[in-house]
């Protein structure tokens, strides 16, 4: 049996957790940057606008990669202290509010330019 276990696998949920978020915000900003794509395309010979909600696509991309470095970080650093003897205090606090911010940042940025291309 592997020591401590419970807390191994606790960490491992965490991280995949992180993942799949990372990889959801990518794949999300993915569809935005190509749909602004396909807009200015079909605006372009018409006069219409030139989109914009593009570079919060590229930004959705490397705040999902961001996530994704950090949650590696964030996972190799708490399997090492998970087989300390002594005890840690959580410190993962900061760039968990940081990355939050920066990801809710993004939203209202989407939504202030789909309300005001209405």
């Amino acid at each position: 049996m592997i020591a401590n276990f419970r807390d191994h696998a606790a960490n491992e949920r965490t991280y995949l957790a992180w993942i799949r978020t990372a990889v959801a915000l990518m794949a999300f900003g993915f569809v935005i940057e190509k749909f602004d794509l396909f807009v200015r395309f079909i605006t372009h010979g018409h006069g219409g606008s030139q989109g914009g909600v593009g570079r919060a696509g590229v930004a959705m991309l490397v705040v999902g990669l961001a996530i994704v470095a950090l949650a590696s970080w964030g996972f190799l650093w708490n399997r090492r202290l998970i087989d300390t003897p002594e005890a840690h205090a959580y410190q993962a606090v900061w760039p968990n509010l940081a990355l939050g911010t920066v990801v809710a940042a993004l939203g209202v940025y989407l939504i202030v330019h789909v309300v005001a291309a209405l």
